[in-house]
């Protein structure tokens, strides 16, 4: 089985460690390869093409390193279907998930490629007689990613491509779950004429990401995963001095209100509880129903996931949703829907005991609905990240925005309404930084920032949009006042 290389100073180099972890296919239930466990070792080296690489990058015209993300933009479009198709092999997404990922990724590429209009700088004549002041955006330095197994293409492309383009070096920890959709697209990078160093990989787990936040010749570093990890990723990289960026869970409430359509609204109740599997932070996990809206629309939600098919995301006959990411993660999401039951809930559609004849390996649960849950139950405030729903009861638009506001994360809410006031009132008062009327899954696109709030974000600026240019720049300011002629200028007076 192929032990993955790291790619340091423009060179793919399997590092000599003793340790590996397997790249499984979901699907299967099978191993497709091995990630070496690199260490603080590998890391230094990383960061150490990464200085040496840094001025020449630097001093690259901003139009040229747009440039490079103009050649990587037709690469990737040219490999996209390959791309998709590896994505569903080592994540188990379906193949139109698939292409999603990769599509949201390559907008950031197209974002990045304004490179020379987002870094352009701020001045203003005579602030004071004779005086000028100019502010300008350089690069950092040396960055870095660590990224979780969720979207292998989508979340290191909200990083890297705006890091590169800002004059930045950059080194990448995929997750060890999903490090081929990296590679490749790298080595695309490479094709696309990046010089060497610029772009590092790194493989590795829990040592690597150690290395990376107390490494001193790295100035910032970018991480999306658990809220749990997130803020220990903060924590211990302010220390070092870094500046961070850290995207941590969620757990997105979906307000159903009784004059929602709901035939549109049972289907983007499914779209976002249940697209990806579950595994995404912008998943709706708590649908909060209010009145009689629970009797109006659970019946078809129940309905339409019947109708899905679960199954290989790796054939051509595409199932509606595929596997999750590893067996532990199976057992843990199964656990939570027991949990969930054991504390009240009633489960009216239970994906618990799924078997795939075409796959029996894999690893897989259903869609799962558990009705008449309340905050005396776990699983209203624990983060499943599989295909779960559970719904809430409320008596008024107040006591549903009182419930999304009542748990810890704040990622993503939604309404479901035909009432302007009411999507006007959900949209001031509920606590989150992304919010969806009528959409279940509010994620922004490229240009926009992706703005969680709470303890699903710490940091100050988000990734996407111009905060992510602003976290990978820094402003220097210059005021300059001139006395008079020099003697060579003596021409320019009369």
């Amino acid at each position: 089985m192929e032990t993955l290389p790291n790619l340091i100073g423009g060179r793919w180099v399997v590092p000599a460690v003793d340790a590996t972890s397997p790249v499984m296919n979901p699907s299967r239930g099978e191993a497709i390869a091995a990630v070496p466990m690199s260490g603080a070792a590998e890391v230094d080296a990383a960061v150490s093409a990464a200085r040496e690489a840094f001025p020449g990058w630097r001093e690259t015209p901003a139009s040229e390193r747009a440039q490079v993300m103009f050649r990587l933009k037709g690469l990737l479009e040219a490999e996209f279907e390959e791309l998709a198709k590896g994505i569903c092999r080592e994540h188990g997404k379906t193949r139109v998930e698939a292409r999603g990922d990769l599509r949201r990724g390559i907008e950031m590429v197209d974002f990045a490629c304004s490179a020379p209009t987002l870094l352009m700088g701020e001045c203003q004549e005579n602030i004071a007689r004779g005086i000028d002041c100019h502010t300008d955006r350089v690069p950092l330095g040396v960055v870095a990613g660590i990224c979780p197994f969720n979207f292998p293409a989508m979340v290191p492309m909200w990083m890297w491509p705006l890091a590169l383009v800002c004059g930045n070096c950059f080194v990448l920890k995929p997750s060890e779950k999903v490090p081929l959709t990296a590679q490749r697209i790298a080595e695309l990078l490479q094709q696309a004429g990046l010089p060497d160093g610029v772009f590092s990989i790194v493989h590795g787990g829990r040592e690597v990401v150690d290395a990376l936040l107390e490494h001193p010749g790295i100035e910032a570093v970018s991480f999306v995963g658990s809220t749990a990890v997130a803020e220990s990723i903060y924590r211990k990289g302010c220390h070092h001095g870094k500046r961070v960026q850290a995207a941590g869970g969620a757990k997105n409430f979906l307000v159903v209100m009784p004059d929602a359509d709901p035939d549109a609204t049972a289907t983007a109740l499914r779209d976002s509880a249940f697209g990806c599997a579950g595994e995404r932070c912008m998943a709706g996990s708590v649908a909060v129903a209010v009145g009689d809206a629970g009797e109006r629309v659970l019946p078809g939600l129940v309905d339409r996931i019947g109708a899905m098919r679960v199954g290989p995301t790796d054939v051509d006959e595409q199932p509606d949703m595929g596997a999750l990411i590893t067996a532990a993660h199976r057992d843990r999401v199964n656990e939570l829907i027991t949990l969930g039951e054991a504390k009240g809930g009633e489960v009216i559609a239970d994906g618990r005991a799924t078997s795939v004849e075409a796959a029996p390996d894999g690893f897989y649960v259903r869609p799962t609905v558990i009705d008449r849950v309340d905050y005396a139950n776990d699983i209203a405030t624990t983060e499943v990240f599989g295909p779960v729903l559970s719904v809430m009861r409320a008596k008024s638009l107040d006591e549903a925005i009182a419930a999304a506001n009542r748990q810890s994360f704040g990622n993503g809410a939604c309404i479901f309404t035909s009432s302007g006031k009411a999507a006007r009132e959900f949209r001031h008062r509920v606590s989150a930084g992304m919010v969806g009327v009528n959409v279940g899954v509010p994620a922004p696109v490229a240009y926009f920032p992706f703005t969680g709030w709470n303890r699903s974000f710490f940091g100050d600026l988000h990734m996407q949009g111009r905060e992510g240019v602003s976290f990978y720049t820094k402003r220097k300011t210059t005021t300059v006042r001139w006395f008079g002629f020099g003697e060579g200028d003596i021409w320019v007076k009369d």
